[in-house]
């Protein structure tokens, strides 16, 4: 019975993830233009949301805000790991309970558990290139709100 009990917290915190949405008390994306072809790119997540989720979200930004500000094609310029870090303790507890002469003592440990909020900041240049060859560490926005797009969870 305990087991079913734990499944079903797990799938109910499932669905916790941060969504693609504007940066909020849960996590979230930002973009702010720095320069005139630059932009900064926020994305937080919080501790149920994968390192990959917010890689994903900071992509499809960058895509959405290159074609917002007129251009076709993005290159990434600078990466830094925004993740946050902290530990939960939970203290152990005990209860004794009393029968005839008798004291029986049920004790429950403690746990310490590390929860980690991935997190990213990424510059990127925002470019406009004729039809053909894409160089070489420069993404197309129109492939990656295609491909990326497609399969990062928005809010109802």
């Amino acid at each position: 019975m305990r087991w079913i009990a734990i499944l079903g917290v797990c799938l109910a915190v499932a669905g916790c993830g941060t969504k693609y949405q504007d940066m909020g008390f849960t996590g979230g994306v930002a973009a702010q233009q720095m320069t005139a072809d630059t932009w900064r790119i926020q994305a937080r997540g919080n501790s149920y949301t994968n390192s990959s989720t917010v890689q994903d979200y900071v992509l499809l930004k960058a895509a959405e805000t290159t074609q917002a500000a007129g251009g076709t094609h993005f290159q990434i310029i600078s990466a830094a790991d925004a993740s946050r870090s902290s530990t939960i303790v939970t203290p152990g507890t005990s209860s004794t309970t009393f029968v005839g002469n008798q004291a029986f003592t049920t004790t429950s440990p403690g746990s310490v558990d590390t929860v980690i909020k991935p997190g990213q900041d990424v510059y990127v240049r925002v470019l406009k290139l004729p039809a053909g060859p894409t160089p070489q560490g420069v993404y197309s926005a129109a492939e990656i709100v295609q491909f990326v797009g497609s399969r990062v969870e928005r809010p109802k």
